[in-house]
C-alpha cells in the first residue's frame, strides 16, 4: 500500500475526529443544523485521503478489498447526505409523511452502521494480506 505523507495523514486523522465528532453530536442531537456539516467535512476528507492510498501490487484480494473499502468510504458520504435530510428535512417536500418517516427520516445512522462495520472488515483483512504477501 501506498503510505499518506505526513500532511495528508493529518488531514486523514483530522477528518476520522471531524465525522466522529459531528455523527456524535448527531445522535444526541446536539446542535445537528451545524454538525451534519461538520460529520460531512469529515468525510469527504476522510475518504479523499483514503482514495490516495493505492494498492500498486497485484493481489486480487486486496483490490477486491479496497473496492469494498472505497464502497464504505461512498457510504460515509451518503450517510452525511442523510443527516443533512434529517437535520433540515429538504426531501420532505418530495413524499407523504408517513413514506418519508418510513424511508428517509434519521437512516443516516444504518448508512453510517454499515460503513463502519465495512471499513472495519476491509482495514482488518488488508492488513493480514498485507502481512502475508511480506
Amino acid at each position: 500500500m501506498k503510505q499518506l505523507s505526513k500532511t495528508q495523514s493529518w488531514i486523514y486523522l483530522i477528518g476520522g475526529v471531524l465525522m466522529t465528532v459531528g455523527a456524535g453530536c448527531c445522535a444526541i442531537l446536539w446542535h445537528p443544523e451545524w454538525m451534519c456539516w461538520v460529520y460531512i467535512l469529515g468525510s469527504l476528507l476522510f475518504v479523499a485521503m483514503q482514495a490516495q492510498q493505492r494498492y500498486e501490487g497485484q493481489n486480487a484480494t486486496i483490490r477486491r478489498l479496497r473496492k469494498i473499502m472505497l464502497i464504505s468510504g461512498v457510504l460515509f458520504i451518503l450517510a452525511g447526505v442523510s443527516m443533512a435530510d434529517t437535520a433540515y428535512l429538504f426531501l420532505r417536500r418530495f413524499f407523504s409523511t408517513v413514506t418519508y418517516i418510513q424511508f428517509f427520516y434519521n437512516k443516516w445512522v444504518m448508512l453510517l452502521l454499515i460503513a463502519a462495520i465495512l471499513q472495519l472488515y476491509t482495514t482488518h483483512r488488508i492488513s493480514n494480506e498485507l502481512e502475508k504477501e511480506s
